[in-house]
């Protein structure tokens, strides 16, 4: 038994068939197919977007430990200050002598007008920020790292779908289009051996019924290559679908079934570096894993203590009315070492030490949610290698029967080709019947409708399987990926 095993329809190219409407068209490969589905398939750019997102969200992040700087400018009038209140004690020292109030005694709140405040006021000062030390910054840091990273792999996920998609849905179209070129070559061969036993009828060396039948057979060719020009188109649209192709845009494809071969050691060649963790699903719980210890760290960090320094810088001024705040230097008297309508420098620094204490137990809950969310993700990985395997099982199998299925049909079709040549011949040699010709054509189109259901058949299982072994890698067919 060979090796290899490869799918040829006809010694020659067999040229594709293409759409009357679209002489115009463009013509893709199968390669370009997929280039232009990950280029132009809204989930592609929206999963290429939330990478983006992801980028912006570490960056963001990073901007916490950087200085935050903020600016502000407040002016004030008061047309009625709030009045000051005092308790009068002959005994006691005062700001303000109440004693020359008429009629005052010991215990007396006097309520007298603010004397310490003019009715206008402005200030205007900078404050920067600066942390210094935070736990759970730093934590912060890893986790928007690793988000970024989930994100790239979900991009990578979307991606590994479109090409699945528009490969199955390539290769049908390719089939099609090898249908119908073999519906015609059908058809030109029974409407030759019509010709023949109509010439033959009117000789008198065959009955008017042996032009009916063929004349039948033919007719039915017909229908079933126009069934099939219909369902061609509907192929093509799902193509465009999946490529986010314009519908009302004429499209062509290029590439034969003599490019797609199998490989009965296929499966030895895939296990020899065949790991879990080649699969993006693996890698992506492998990430979903990662981001949960973080997240526990992130809650142990929260009971630690945290240092910021601040520095406050800024002028202030008050003046009996809201003109005279903005006076200039050049329109108070000289004489005048202060007073209103003045901006005086005022500053302050220093560190700030947050020391969390007691949340009433909140974090060591929070911190019992975590690590049991980490516990299901621990499960998850048995169920995911569980599934894995099944998966690669199940693919297995289909392909190896699609295999020897395809072998079966081709042999089958190739026995129907030599039965219709044969007994066409013993017919136009007049050895063999009008009837034998008819169920030979018959045989052979049932025969060839077999083999490329089950060439179809043996390409989705070929694809299917390549996606189970993480073999389809969407990197290969984009010249230009983002930059992870």
């Amino acid at each position: 038994m060979k090796r290899f095993y490869q799918i040829v329809l006809f010694s020659l190219a067999v040229p594709l068939w293409v759409n009357a409407q679209s002489v115009d068209s463009t013509s893709f490969t199968l390669d370009e197919c997929i280039k232009y589905a990950l280029e132009n398939t809204v989930n592609v750019k929206n999963a290429r977007i939330d990478a983006q997102i992801s980028e912006a969200r570490v960056k963001e992040t990073r901007g916490i430990g950087l200085p935050q700087v903020n600016g502000s400018v407040a002016l004030q009038h008061n047309p009625k200050l709030p009045r000051f209140y005092q308790t009068y004690h002959p005994d006691q020292p005062s700001i303000i002598d109440l004693s020359s109030i008429p009629g005052i005694k010991a215990g007396d709140v006097v309520a007298f007008q603010n004397v310490f405040q003019l009715p206008s006021s402005g200030n205007a000062g900078l404050t920067v920020n600066q942390l210094l030390f935070s736990s759970s910054y730093l934590v912060g840091l890893k986790a928007a790292s690793t988000y970024k990273e989930l994100a790239y792999k979900t991009e990578e996920q979307t991606q590994i779908q479109v090409v699945e998609n528009v490969m199955k849905a390539y290769y049908g179209v390719l089939v099609n289009n090898e249908r119908i070129t073999l519906f015609d070559n059908n058809i030109g061969r029974v409407d030759s051996l019509l010709r023949t036993t109509a010439a033959m009828n009117k000789n008198g060396f065959a009955e008017a019924i042996d032009v009916d039948r063929i004349q039948v057979t033919l007719n039915n060719l017909k229908i079933e290559r126009l069934k099939f020009l219909n369902m061609q188109d509907l192929s093509l649209a799902l193509l465009k679908f999946q490529m986010n192709y314009p519908m009302d845009k004429p499209m062509g494809i290029k590439g034969t079934l003599a490019e797609f071969t199998v490989s009965e050691d296929l499966f030895n060649q895939y296990q020899q570096d065949w790991d879990y963790k080649n699969r993006i699903e693996y890698k992506m719980l492998d990430t979903q894993r990662k981001l949960q210890e973080l997240d526990i760290k992130n809650k142990y960090s929260a009971s630690l203590p945290s240092l910021s320094g601040f520095l406050n810088l800024g002028y202030s001024t008050q003046s009996p009315n809201i003109g005279g705040l903005f006076k200039t230097e050049s329109d108070i008297p000289s004489t005048k070492e202060f007073g209103p309508d003045k901006w005086y420098p005022y500053s302050s620094f220093g560190i700030t030490l947050n020391v969390p204490l007691f949340s009433g137990l909140q974090r060591n809950y929070q911190l019992q949610q975590s690590k049991l969310s980490l516990l299901k993700i621990e499960n998850n990985y048995n169920a995911l290698k569980q599934n894995i395997d099944l998966n690669i099982q199940q693919n297995t199998i289909t392909y190896q029967n699609s295999i020897e299925t395809l072998k079966s049909q081709q042999q089958n079709m190739e026995l129907a080709e030599k039965v219709a040549r044969v007994t066409k011949i013993k017919y136009e040699q007049g050895v063999g019947s009008n009837i034998e010709v008819t169920d030979a054509e018959n045989s052979l189109r049932q025969a060839q409708v077999n083999y490329y259901n089950a060439l179809y058949d043996a390409i989705i299982a070929k694809v299917d399987l390549d996606k189970a072994y993480a073999k389809i890698d969407p990197a290969k067919y984009s010249a230009a990926q983002t930059q992870k």
